[in-house]
């Protein structure tokens, strides 16, 4: 028996529809993120329906229930994040220029949008069938993206590789931990100081990795264009972890300044000021 025949017609019409229909739930998404910056991370579907113009039962023509939405919402934010953060993956620069604009950029897009961040955690730990943890996605992703930037580093100084996932999600897991927290109690720290603070202790534990492996990198000078070169003015091969007459060592640090231990810092002064 030979089937129908599909008009062409009715195929431009589904077409069509569908086009329609995804263009509408991207902008009950929109509406949903807008809403959720005015009204806070409690937003309800009602406010939500408010913000697009329209009644909530028009909403649940497009999505299947709340945490349909909720889920488009976290997809797309998960978008934004990423596009956020995708030029941090190859900065120009000193070591500690790369680390502060990495950080500085994740600590700001957090202070910025603390609703949706409070929003995300708050539905991606409600353990309803359905929802995701973008949170945790978009860590791992920054991780993963991390460890094959130290990777490649700790191959072209013939470092151990083997340490570069456990020191990216590490990092990863201080700096989002520690603004999350700074989020829900700044204690008067500033956005730009949590970030120097932060920098400062992702620095020193970079350090002392590679002092670990004999060398020592100036956080001050720019590292080389691509990772399969060694800069001699940045890197001094086979120096001691405390050598202060290494002259990758920044300016003006010496032993008792520049330990090996990332956990001792000058008092009232900031790790990667060595000027």
């Amino acid at each position: 028996m030979t089937p129908p025949r599909t008009s062409p017609k009715a195929d431009g019409r589904a077409a069509r529809w569908a086009g329609q229909r995804e263009r509408r739930r991207r902008e009950f998404v929109e509406a949903g993120l807008r809403a959720i910056a005015r009204h806070g991370p409690d937003v309800s579907t009602e406010q939500i329906a408010e913000e697009a113009g329209v009644a909530r039962t028009r909403l649940y023509k497009h999505f299947a229930d709340a945490t349909d939405l909720q889920c488009a919402i976290a997809d797309r934010a998960g978008e934004l994040i990423t596009a956020e953060f995708t030029p941090l993956w190859d900065p120009p620069g000193t070591p500690m220029q790369m680390i502060r604009g990495a950080i500085g950029a994740h600590t700001r897009w957090l202070a910025d949008h603390a609703h949706l961040y409070h929003y995300l955690t708050r539905h991606s730990l409600s353990g309803r069938p359905g929802t995701h943890d973008v949170v945790a996605d978009v860590k791992t992703a920054i991780a993963r993206q991390l460890t094959v930037l130290f990777e490649r580093y700790l191959a072209a100084y013939a470092l151990d590789t083997r340490v570069a996932e456990t020191i990216a999600f590490g990092l990863v897991g201080l700096v989002e931990s520690s603004t999350a927290r700074w989020l829900e109690n700044p204690r008067g720290l500033d956005q730009s100081d949590l970030a120097t603070l932060l920098a400062g202790w992702t620095w020193h534990i970079l350090d002392d990795t590679l002092r670990a492996g004999g060398f020592v990198l100036d956080p001050n000078v720019p590292l080389p264009a691509g990772p399969g070169g060694v800069s001699e003015n940045a890197l001094s091969e086979g120096a001691a972890p405390g050598d202060a007459g290494s002259e990758g060592l920044p300016q003006g640090d010496s032993p008792a300044e520049n330990p090996q231990s990332p956990s001792t810092l000058p008092e009232n002064t900031a790790p990667s000021d060595h000027e």
